[in-house]
Order: structure tokens, then sequence, then C-alpha cells
């Protein structure tokens, strides 16, 4: 069975990981959808170059279109459900902390509001 990747919703119902994605350029955005998309058929059996696990459940989606690196940051629930939490532009070598820590924060809130997820 296939995963299928949602991404997290605040609590107005914006999906942060949404707007930024639109705010890239057209062949960074296919490429990040490409890139999710096998996220999806491959799940937990994803491995470098194109995931790579940071810390404590978190994990990074690694997207390269010519000199652009962008990473997007996600957790697994169980029954085969990946959430996407945050995603930035990638300027230097090591994924900054505070990506991470929002990572971990958007993962508690979702565990806290999950049944909102299920109608999405």
């Amino acid at each position: 069975m296939k995963f299928r990747v949602y991404f997290f919703r605040d609590s107005d119902g914006t999906k942060p990981l949404a707007l930024f994605i639109k705010s890239l350029s057209l062949k960074l955005k296919a490429k990040v959808v490409t890139d999710l998309h096998l996220l999806e058929e491959l799940g937990n059996e994803a491995r470098a170059p194109l995931s790579k696990h940071l810390d404590d459940g978190i994990f990074e989606l690694r997207t390269i279109e010519g000199g652009n690196i962008v990473r997007i940051l996600y957790f697994f629930d169980n029954e085969k459900i990946i959430i996407a939490t945050n995603g930035f532009v990638k300027k230097t070598q090591k994924t900054p902390q505070s990506e991470i820590t929002l990572a971990k924060e958007r993962r508690k809130t979702y565990f806290l509001t999950k049944e909102s997820y299920r109608n999405d």
C-alpha cells in the first residue's frame, strides 16, 4: 500500500508548506512535487539521496534542481501517513536546528489535533 503525504495545518487551516512550495520557481516546484510523489511511493523505504533521518523521527526530503537545494521536513504517523511540516531552501551544509525544532513542534501539535486531518 502506498503512503499518503499530508501537509501540516496551522490552527487557522493554513498549510505553511504549501505556501512555501508556491513561492518556489516553476522548475523547482515541479521537482519538489515529483519528489513528494516519490516519497508517497517509497514511504519508509526512502533512502539517501532522496530522504535522510535527521533527529528523533524527523526526516528530510531532499530536492536538488540546478544549483538550488530544497529540504522538506516530515515525520511518520501510523497507517502509512506522512506529515510534511516545513520546508526551506538550503544555504548551509547542515540543516538549521531551528527548522528541526519547528518540525518537532508541529509534530506535537499534529498529534494533539490529528482527528481534524481525517477529512483532508
